[in-house]
Parts: structure tokens; C-alpha cells; sequence
């Protein structure tokens, strides 16, 4: 059996230590509500504009990160994303113990709702254990970076056998300043049914929670699963940037 890796957390631009507070107060039980009415929900402000900054500039550095990709390379769209290496930065490390901790409950309720047996435990490196003793050991949060043009194929961030079932995406950039279009893209397909949008406006330091592959959904003759992707429509103009959440590690 792989042993679990061992996680260090790199420091990078003096993040605020109160991340965990910041995440822990954000009203839970309506963004739950929401997730469950829409397939997502936003959380308002979480990152300051400095914090912002600092991971948008990580984008130009090699040491941060295990690998780069050009997304027209491979159908993806056009832009790209790189991947953080482990050591995390501080503050992407932080930010993903602190969201998977309430998100692990909506996670094991959405399981219980669909007849799937996985539960998750209350802790992230617990997690991550499972995942690396898998053989799931890379890393998955990224920075994305886009230009005018650029846009995101409809897609599911899907690394392995262990998939955590929400993850969330946060605005580095400042929309109508930095740049114009780009907004996030969700769809979601019914059985028997055309596919349904939804699409989400994100203010600098905001992020989105949105599921990675499916959901429960309440039908006439109960509880169903419907399939979802995300992806992000075309900039007119600028730049943007945004971190990615990812919260199972991949192969």
C-alpha cells in the first residue's frame, strides 16, 4: 500500500492567518440551500484584493507548480492553467482544509440522497490519506489564466477513483476592470430532459461552489441524480484569473 504523502504548507505573500474564521463564518446553511436549489452557490468576499494579487502573480514563477497546460493542446479551450506542487502555498492550503470541513457534510448527505455508500470524514488530510493510499497523490489545485478570446470547454475535473463530490473556484481578477465576458458556466442534464444553464457573475476574492460531476435532485418519483459540468464562456477583453479548489488529489 502507497504510503500518504507528506504535506508541507509553503508560505507565499504573508497570507492573513484567519482564513479558517473567514470560511467558518460564511452562512452555511444557505449556501447548503442553494447548492441543493441550483447546483451552486457563491460565498461572497473571501480573498482581499492583496491575497488576490499575490496568487494571480504566482502565475508567471516555476517553483510553485508541477506542470503546464495549454488547453487548445487538447481541445480543452484556449488559455491555460498550471497545477501547484506539493508544498501548497499557505493560503491555497488553508483555504482547502478550512471549505472541506462544512462542504464534507453537504458531501455525505448528497451521497446518503443518491444510494452512494462513500462518506467522507471530517478532516481533509484524512482525506487526502485515502486518496494517496490509492495511488492519488498529485496535487490538484490550479491557477487558471485567460486572455481575450480565451474560454473554458464545458467539462468535469474528474483524477481518479476518489472524487470529492463539490470544489470551488475564486475570482483573482477585478471584472469590467481587468476584463469583460469570461463569467462561469454551469450545465446541468435532467434524464429525459434538455440541459439546463446556469450562469454565475463573481465579484474579485469570490468564490463559487459547484459540484464536480453530479447531484441529487428531487423529481416526482424521488430523489434522482443528474450530471453536471462547468466550464467558462469567452473573454471579450483583458485578462482574468482564477484558483481552482480541487479537493480529491489525482494520479
Amino acid at each position: 500500500m502507497t504510503k500518504p504523502m507528506l504535506v508541507r504548507h509553503a508560505r507565499i505573500a504573508d497570507p492573513s492567518p484567519d482564513i479558517a474564521a473567514r470560511v467558518a463564518a460564511l452562512d452555511w446553511p444557505a449556501l447548503a440551500a442553494a447548492l441543493d436549489a441550483h447546483g451552486c452557490a457563491t460565498t461572497g468576499t473571501i480573498l482581499t484584493a492583496d491575497e488576490c494579487s499575490a496568487l494571480r502573480d504566482l502565475y508567471g514563477a516555476e517553483e510553485p507548480f508541477r506542470s503546464r497546460i495549454v488547453m487548445a493542446r487538447h481541445g480543452f479551450g484556449r488559455g491555460e492553467y498550471k497545477y501547484f506542487a506539493y508544498p501548497l502555498p499557505e493560503i491555497v492550503a488553508a483555504l482547502r482544509a478550512a471549505l472541506y470541513q462544512p462542504l464534507a457534510d453537504i458531501a455525505n448527505r448528497w451521497n446518503e440522497a443518491m444510494g452512494i455508500a462513500v462518506r467522507y470524514p471530517a478532516k481533509h488530510a484524512a482525506y487526502l490519506a485515502r486518496c494517496h493510499a490509492a495511488g492519488q497523490s498529485k496535487p490538484t489545485p490550479l491557477l487558471l489564466q485567460y486572455g481575450a478570446g480565451d474560454y473554458n470547454c464545458l467539462h468535469q475535473d474528474v483524477y481518479g477513483e476518489h472524487v470529492f463530490p463539490l470544489q470551488a473556484a475564486f475570482l483573482l481578477s477585478r471584472p469590467n476592470d481587468d476584463f469583460a465576458g469570461g463569467e462561469f458556466v454551469l450545465t446541468e442534464q435532467r434524464p429525459r430532459m434538455q440541459s439546463r444553464a446556469e450562469v454565475v457573475s463573481l465579484q474579485r476574492g469570490e468564490a463559487v461552489i459547484f459540484p464536480v460531476r453530479h447531484r441529487p435532485v428531487q423529481g416526482a418519483r424521488g430523489i434522482y441524480r443528474v450530471n453536471m459540468r462547468h466550464g467558462v464562456s469567452r473573454l471579450r477583453s483583458g485578462s482574468r484569473h482564477t484558483l481552482g479548489v480541487i479537493f480529491h488529489d489525482g494520479k
